[in-house]
Parts: structure tokens; C-alpha cells; sequence
């Protein structure tokens, strides 16, 4: 895919399908009178003829004192045309929420909402009556469907919460909306790639309405794997949580993301103790 219809995709599929979803999460920071969003330029990320990099400190940024976030992808006051999405990979937001701070309830809809706690415990409340804990080490997904509200709040009075806050675009638009929760053995992904997510009730992992998957990593220094596309109109989107590993010819470090297409097998190669997540979605 070349990169003009590689951007075009992304900004027509976000018009279509973001809608009130997107606004709602911008009107809710307007109306808290929360500022602190920097448009940072796209200089540092590179695009290439089947790859795209965004580097740690391209990210947007989002300081709220009780929030700071970076923005993978364009959300709220933060908008880069170059970083609208990656295929139907719409936000991945990296969150660091204070002692007992959090977001007020909200909407979303026709989206489906994955979130990894990476440290601490994280609250969340819902308008389909669940109230749960989650934590490192487990899964929460959410299809927002025909509509849901929700809450995320930090639990701990004398701790941070850090969590990926993930969005993908759904393959059925106004499904009834559903919740779920699991708790994965950590151990499980040293040295090898342990799935967390697929379109299947049935597989490893949670699920959701669309064609992906996604696995996470800890590997020792030296630890070498391939990846095998799932489906050829996939791409696969990499972020590394920590540590350095090399993703084909691809040097990266701490925090950046890297997405490739148009491949059958990629190799990952960590070039310290290094931790990932890795994305598989479709590109259309």
C-alpha cells in the first residue's frame, strides 16, 4: 500500500466510523478544563515503502498533572495527518493516571476498547452493571456497540496506574455492547509470544469484532522468534513496552512503534531483556 492511500484510508475510515466516539473523549477533556496537549510534528517518524516508525518522543502528549498520556495516533487536541491510524488501528494511548484520579463517565460507541494495565490497579464501572479491578497481567475488552458509558479510575490511594488504552475499529457496526475480563499467567509469554486477543470466542485470549491478533513478549537478551501474518491483508503494528529489539532491519527502543504490511513472516530479534506488544489488523 503506498503511503497517499496509506494516510487517505486512515482519514476516511476515522470520518466514517470515529464519529461521536472521539468527540465525546475531546469534549470530556474541554469540559474538565484540561490543557496541556502539544502538536508535535511528525519529524521524527519515517515512512517507508511498507513500514512506518514513530519514535518514543514523537508521540503526542497530553499533561493534565493528574493524567499524562502519549498519543500514539491523533486523539483530542493533539491531530497529525500522518498519525490518524494504522489500518483499523485507531488509538493506542500510553497513560499514567495519579492516586485515586481518573476519567468521569462517558460515552463510546461502535468501537472496540482494549486496555492493558501495565502497573497498579484500575477501576472500572459501566452502564452494563460491571464493576471490576483489573491489573497487571489481565485483559479487559469492551465493544461498545450500539452505546455504552463507563468510568476508569486509579484504585490505589498511593500509587500510580499505568495501562495501554487501545481502540480499534469493529468489522460489525451496532452490536449489542459486551464486556470481559482475563487474567493471563505472565510467565507464559518469557521467551515466546503469548496471544492475548483474536476474532475467536473460542482461542486464547479475549476477543473482539475484527480480524486481529495480538500477542505480548518478555524476552531475554539475544532471545530470537518470527512472526507469521495471520491473514495477507493484515499489517502488524509493534510497540515496545521496554528494552531494545530489532523487528526485521529495524532497530527500536522503549516505546516505539513500528508498523509494517505487506509480509508473510517477520523476524524479532531482542537486543536486550525487552518486553513487546504486537498488533495484527487488517489494513483496510
Amino acid at each position: 500500500m503506498k503511503r497517499a492511500d496509506f494516510i487517505r484510508n486512515g482519514l476516511f475510515a476515522s470520518s466514517l466510523l470515529l464519529g461521536s466516539t472521539f468527540t465525546s473523549q475531546e469534549k470530556e477533556i474541554e469540559d474538565n478544563n484540561h490543557v496541556g496537549f502539544n502538536h508535535i510534528p511528525n519529524t521524527n517518524s519515517n515512512v517507508m515503502k511498507n513500514a512506518v516508525l514513530h519514535k518514543a518522543d514523537s508521540r503526542g502528549i497530553a499533561d493534565h498533572g493528574w493524567l499524562k498520556s502519549f498519543h500514539t495516533f491523533s486523539f483530542a487536541n493533539y491531530y497529525n495527518p500522518d498519525r490518524v491510524n494504522f489500518g483499523v488501528l485507531r488509538v493506542l494511548n500510553d497513560d499514567t493516571v495519579s492516586s485515586g484520579m481518573g476519567f468521569g463517565t462517558h460515552p463510546h460507541e461502535n468501537m472496540e476498547i482494549i486496555s492493558i494495565p501495565l502497573e497498579g490497579d484500575l477501576e472500572h464501572k459501566d452502564s452494563m452493571g460491571n464493576t471490576t479491578v483489573i491489573k497487571h497481567g489481565d485483559i479487559q475488552v469492551m465493544s461498545a456497540g450500539t452505546g455504552v458509558m463507563h468510568s476508569e479510575y486509579n484504585k490505589n490511594k498511593d500509587s500510580l496506574v499505568k495501562f495501554l488504552q487501545i481502540w480499534v475499529f469493529p468489522n460489525k457496526r451496532n452490536v449489542t455492547p459486551r464486556y470481559d475480563q482475563i487474567t493471563l499467567n505472565v510467565e507464559d509469554r518469557h521467551n515466546k509470544l503469548q496471544q492475548i486477543l483474536s476474532p475467536n470466542a473460542d482461542d486464547t485470549g479475549v476477543w473482539i469484532h475484527q480480524n486481529a491478533w495480538f500477542h505480548m513478549g518478555n524476552f531475554d537478551k539475544g532471545f530470537t522468534t518470527d512472526y507469521k501474518i495471520h491473514d495477507t491483508k493484515n499489517g502488524l503494528y509493534v510497540f515496545v513496552l521496554k528494552g531494545n529489539v530489532t523487528v526485521g532491519e529495524q532497530n527500536l527502543e522503549t516505546r516505539d512503534g513500528y508498523g509494517i504490511w505487506d509480509f508473510d513472516s517477520v523476524k524479532i530479534t531482542a537486543d536486550s531483556d525487552a518486553e513487546l506488544l504486537l498488533m495484527e489488523v487488517p489494513m483496510y
